[in-house]
């Protein structure tokens, strides 16, 4: 009785710390979205959410969240693999999450500076007769960017599930003829899912919600649900529409996470007995 006393007395901070910085601002959020510009209740905010700017606006929102998911996977699954080859492959981990300790607004305007008309990238391009290109201010640049940021947080998760999966599975797969490619998508594959799933939601959630990179980049060019919410209270001083659109980016986060929720527990599930 003692002891569940004393773990009940221990979690008293994390519940506080829950209802004050995560209950709270939702609730508060919420509240905000059912107001208009004068201070009146009203439910306008909502079905304005529903005309076709904003739905253009989501659909927009998660077509680049696709896209910077999709390349940053397809770059990170490959690397993490030959990172578990590697023998130092702690240090190569390491030195791939550095740069995710640098401030995002520096790597931002890095990049501004790279891709700019007089930047290393143009110059290199000069070299081969292509003239000055504006490379910022496109798509190209602010998917870029945001695969480069968000390579990390995809490798980190796959990294960790390929390093924990029983290298016995992928010798019995082959000696019973199995091809690589086989043996990759009917073995490698489903037992590190988990690891997946966790770097899709590490990535396409926040990804949803851009507005700096977007805002310097991209300039005006690409308008996502995060910028949208900084418009709506910086600009038009709209704070009930800008809640709105944060309650259902909020929605999409839940759905995301439902989604791509880890259904298998216990280390079984990448093949390894506890």
């Amino acid at each position: 009785m003692q002891t569940k006393t004393t773990k009940t007395f221990y979690l008293i901070p994390y519940y506080v710390w829950i209802v004050l910085f995560v209950v709270a601002p939702i609730a508060l959020i919420a509240y905000y979205s059912f107001f208009d510009l004068s201070g009146n209740f009203t439910l306008d905010n909502y079905l304005n959410f529903f005309t076709s700017v904003y739905l253009k606006l989501t659909l927009s929102s998660f077509w680049y969240a696709f896209l910077i998911t999709f390349f940053t996977l397809v770059i990170a699954y490959p690397t993490a693999y030959l990172l578990t080859k590697t023998r130092h492959k702690q240090l190569w981990l390491l030195l791939i999450i550095i740069p995710s300790w640098i401030n995002l607004l520096l790597k931002t305007y890095a990049f501004i500076g790279i891709f700019g008309l007089y930047g290393p990238v143009n110059a290199f391009l000069n070299v081969f007769g292509f003239g000055e290109t504006q490379i910022l201010f496109t798509d190209f640049s602010f998917v870029f960017v945001a695969v480069y940021i968000f390579i990390p947080f995809m490798i980190l998760p796959i990294f960790n599930s390929l390093d924990k999966l029983n290298p016995s599975l992928i010798d019995a797969s082959r000696d019973l003829g199995a091809s690589s490619w086989t043996t990759f998508s009917k073995v490698i594959l489903p037992l590190t899912i988990n690891g997946v799933k966790a770097g899709i939601q590490a990535v396409f959630i926040p990804s949803l919600s851009l507005f700096m990179i977007t805002r310097l980049i991209a300039g005006n060019k690409v308008i996502t649900l995060g910028t949208a919410i900084e418009q709506q209270f910086l600009v038009t001083q709209n704070w009930g529409m800008g809640s709105t659109i944060a309650v259902f980016l909020i929605i999409f986060m839940v759905i995301i996470m439902i989604i791509t929720g880890q259904r298998d527990k216990g280390a079984n599930s990448n093949g390894k007995n506890k």
